[in-house]
């Protein structure tokens, strides 16, 4: 079998102190906090709006932000966009949860459904406002490595392949896209078979004119809808990766499929599909091996290098702090990860890769690689009281009240507090 050598030289196109390569919540809340700090920063989305699953693959859910007892937990740029993602579109906003932390305990959960769309472009003018510079439309092909240091990253544009030079860059691909092709160890995924669309119908319009609100126009349409746990995954179907291109259009072509066979006998013209994930719903493609692997077992645990405090967004009480350890290596000193790519494995997988976490640890890893730049050392080298101090300063939770942890710490006595979540596939 033949080989193809490329040769063709790349200028410069232009130098960053950070790239940020996927505009994801997670990348977007790296570029941003990294701009913050007076950085120059570029943002490479290979798709045409911000967000990645949160937007594009139409996983429009802050998941549960507190810890089930009506104490708020994450905090940071997520508090700040969820109640951003209320102001121009529909929320769900619990009513003891309208105007901050409520005075009374309550099981209701801190979450919101929210407009994909209205938020996405939301997303935008922020990028925009933070002066960093967006490129929409792009993909990120190869870093370009010396050694274990990264000095900037090639992009396929519609003007070609360019070639973008950095100080520091976060792999904010979702699948560790850039990270994985710099040799930077990982460990592959599996995905159970969920496709989720939004439908509406005339039964869905009518309830929504009938409560005066537009969120009760949307359903759910399907294709597989297996859930976190793997129920109603079927027998014979394969557990995605994600990580070849035959992989992904295999689960797309064949959900596709099965969403189509699904509607035709419907009334035509009673429905219309609204709207499909515009992106593969892969939540557990590849994660980072890193100096620390997050795992569920370390629930209540306090990190000297914590650097933000989160839920379980499934069950009650859980704790947990997440180190800067999970979202880089020391011998890779210049590049860092954040969102569902940190390294963790099992269910503390699960617990990471969410929307409020993936922005916290998007936030904590614009603020590193700020503040490696600026101190001359690599990410996992930065003075960690520094980063914990400018976390703080922007409301970040950084360790959880230990007022917080109930007498009985074991996992046998979980106590799930309800959020309807459609399909169960988040």
């Amino acid at each position: 079998m033949s080989e193809i050598v490329f040769t063709k030289k790349l200028p410069v196109k232009k130098e960053y102190d950070v790239i940020v390569c996927g505009g994801g919540v997670a990348g977007v809340s790296a570029a941003v906090s990294a701009a913050k700090r007076g950085k120059s920063c570029l943002l490479v989305e290979k798709s045409t709006i911000l967000g990645g699953l949160a937007t594009l693959g139409l996983i429009n859910l802050f998941v549960p932000m507190c810890n089930g007892n009506g104490k708020q937990i994450i905090f940071g740029l997520c508090e700040k966009w969820v109640r951003k993602s209320a102001l121009y579109g529909y929320d769900t906003i619990p009513s003891p949860w309208r105007d901050g932390e409520p005075k009374e305990p309550t099981n209701l959960r801190y979450t919101n459904w929210y407009s994909p769309y209205i938020f996405a472009m939301q997303l935008t003018e922020e990028v925009e406002q933070s002066g960093v510079d967006l490129l929409f439309d792009c993909t990120s092909i190869e870093p370009i490595m010396e050694g274990n240091i990264c000095r900037g990253v090639t992009v396929l544009t519609k003007a070609g392949i360019e070639y973008y030079s950095c100080k520091m860059l976060v792999d904010a691909t979702g699948d560790l896209d850039v990270m994985r092709r710099a040799g930077v160890p990982y460990a592959p995924g599996k995905n159970y078979a969920t496709y989720i669309g939004k439908q509406i119908t005339l039964d869905s319009c009518k309830r929504a004119v009938e409560k005066n609100n537009i969120f009760e126009a949307y359903k759910q349409v399907s294709g597989y809808s297996a859930s976190l746990w793997g129920d109603n995954q079927p027998e014979g179907v394969p557990r995605w990766s994600g990580l070849t291109g035959e992989e992904v259009s295999d689960y797309l072509v064949t959900n596709q499929k099965l969403m189509l066979e699904n509607i035709k006998n419907d009334d035509r013209k009673s429905r219309d599909v609204a709207m499909l994930p515009l992106m593969p719903q892969f939540r557990t493609t590849a994660h980072l091996i890193g100096d620390y692997t997050f795992t569920e077992g370390d629930v209540y645990r306090h990190f000297e290098d914590s650097v933000c405090a989160i839920n379980d967004f499934e069950y009650k009480n859980y704790l947990y702090e997440v180190p800067l350890r999970a979202l880089c290596r020391r011998d890779y000193p210049n590049m860092i990860t954040a969102g569902r790519s940190a390294s963790a494995e099992g269910y503390g997988w699960d617990v990471i890769r969410v929307i409020p976490p993936a922005i916290l640890t998007g936030q904590a890893a614009g603020e590193a690689t700020a503040l490696a730049i600026e101190s001359g050392v690599g990410v996992a080298e930065v003075d960690i009281k520094a980063l914990q101090s400018r976390l703080e300063s922007e409301d970040v939770m950084i360790h959880f009240p230990d007022e917080y942890v109930p007498e009985d710490k074991s996992m046998s006595i979980r106590e799930k507090v309800s959020v309807e979540i459609p399909g169960g596939h988040f």
